[in-house]
């Protein structure tokens, strides 16, 4: 215990000290009127499902999950907790990386997975609404024929609006923007039940300069503001021609220089994500490949058929510039879906490298400019702290990760796995960079964010919490 409790990953006993008044038959009699008893439920399998997500964070379940169908339902049954102090945890596909899902006080999950409908497809503007039930990989496979999808690409497929609250990212940020940049507006059920449209009921510009921006003060809010029920998307053009290459290099020197280069001359590549060679090693092993074990680019290139061709010839040459060997290609759909599939199968091929043992994944992210002293700093840290820790990351925007495999019964093990993260968050943090790239501050990075920000900062990002959620019940004890 003390191990976990050095990495803040203990089970910490937050609802058993808090009262729990409005935990009555009565008050969970009208959550059933509201949704039908059949989506209701105080079941201890269910509630521990709900509990935790993909981290390491395991926290005390909710105490009750309810499934409504529509934002009307979300409505009433927000003000039902609010009327009496019930702690609110939204929940989607479960898929986070920093334990914004557990119940640290107790509470009512709202599971909205059942809200799964995509609708307002205006293919001349290149928007879409969906509910927070439909996942990336959903929507996709709807657009299907219309020349339109949407790009994130977080890997998991994610509910949307879930991936909206995290501000989610992924392989094709570099060209596409996260999810930042991918909502246009939002429905949000706040925590005393009122409806709010951020961007205005329906509403769907590319841009506006109307008021203050809403919207973007609830993508990555992490469910501690309200609930989303609604978010209207920006769609993009299938491009006419798609091409990935791989491409493996003497150093992560002569790899992360290839990336800035890249970028510097204003190749509009659509995703160059990095792998070390540990990282490459266990991929082979996992997804049996049979790339070289050295520091590596994957590549995708989206456009035209001669933008795509003269867009691979200039990063050919940048590549053979910094000693990179040629590119082995993915031209076919078939090709380059193993080749992604490698990559976002990572996590378990770094899982792989130690059976029976845990992964914790850090996600720091710096400028540019930076990356190539923060990724060698890196490999050195793993290697004097004597940790297995591939490294892989979205080095287009500056963001990567390490993903450290121990075992967490081990005090000694997880010791070096905290002091490592909390060296890798400093580091980036004095190469003015951030914490979390794309996971976000959820319950492991809050003291972070205090060093992250300033006094003044924080202490608005509270004011905001106050005016919003003056009773503290959504998603309480994250980010803040």
């Amino acid at each position: 215990m003390a191990a976990r409790r050095t990495l803040g990953f203990a089970v910490r006993n937050y609802s058993q000290a808090a009262a729990k008044g409005w935990l009555t038959e009565d008050f969970l009699d009208s959550l059933r009127e509201v949704v039908g008893s059949s989506n209701v439920s105080t079941a201890t399998p269910v509630c521990e499902q709900h509990g935790h997500d993909e981290s390491m964070h395991r926290c005390r379940p909710p105490d009750a999950v309810v499934w409504p169908q529509n934002v009307e339902q979300v409505s009433l049954l927000a003000k039902a907790c609010y009327s009496r102090g019930a702690p609110i945890i939204p929940f989607g596909t479960g898929t986070g990386l920093e334990g914004g899902v557990s119940a640290v006080k107790g509470g009512v999950c709202f599971n909205l997975t059942q809200m799964d409908q995509i609708s307002e497809l205006n293919a001349e503007d290149f928007t879409v609404a969906v509910e927070p039930g439909v996942t990336r990989k959903a929507l996709n496979s709807y657009l299907r024929g219309s020349g339109l999808w949407f790009p994130v690409d977080p890997g998991a497929d994610a509910s949307l609006c879930g991936m909206a609250a995290t501000s989610a990212s992924g392989t094709n940020a570099v060209r596409y923007g996260t999810m930042r940049q991918n909502v246009l507006n939002l429905q949000v059920v706040l925590p005393d039940g009122r409806v709010l449209h951020t961007a205005g009921k329906s509403r769907r510009p590319r841009k506006s300069a109307a008021g203050y921006h809403l919207t973007g003060l609830f993508v990555g809010s992490e469910g501690t503001l309200g609930l989303i029920t609604q978010a209207i998307l920006r769609l993009h053009g299938t491009p006419e021609a798609t091409v990935a290459a791989v491409c493996a290099f003497p150093s992560v020197q002569a790899a992360v220089d290839s990336t800035v280069q890249v970028l510097q001359t204003g190749i509009p590549i659509a995703r160059i994500e990095f792998l070390d060679d540990v990282m490459v090693a266990a991929c082979n092993r996992h997804s049996g490949l049979s790339y070289a074990e050295l520091p590596t680019l994957f590549l995708e290139f989206h456009g035209t058929e001669n933008s795509v061709e003269e867009q691979v010839q200039a990063t050919g040459e940048i590549v053979q510039s910094n000693g990179g060997s040629d590119f082995v290609w993915a031209r076919e759909q078939e090709a380059r879906s193993q080749l992604w599939a490698a990559r976002h199968n990572a996590w378990y091929a770094a899982l792989a490298l130690r059976p029976g043992r845990k992964g914790y994944s850090t996600d720091v992210c710096v400028p540019i400019s930076r990356l190539p002293a923060i990724l060698l700093e890196t490999k050195k840290d793993l290697l004097e702290s004597k940790l297995t820790g591939p490294i892989v990351g979205h080095v287009g925007d500056g963001n990567f990760h390490c993903l450290l495999i121990f075992d967490p019964e081990d005090a000694e093990e997880s010791r070096r796995v905290a002091e490592f993260s909390q060296r890798l968050v400093r580091r980036a943090l004095a190469m003015d960079g951030t914490c979390t790239g794309e996971h976000g501050i959820g319950l492991g990075k809050r003291q972070f964010l205090r060093e992250e920000v300033d006094e003044v900062a924080l202490s608005t990002m509270q004011q905001i919490k106050v005016a919003l959620d003056p009773k503290n019940l959504m998603n309480p004890g994250k980010v803040l």
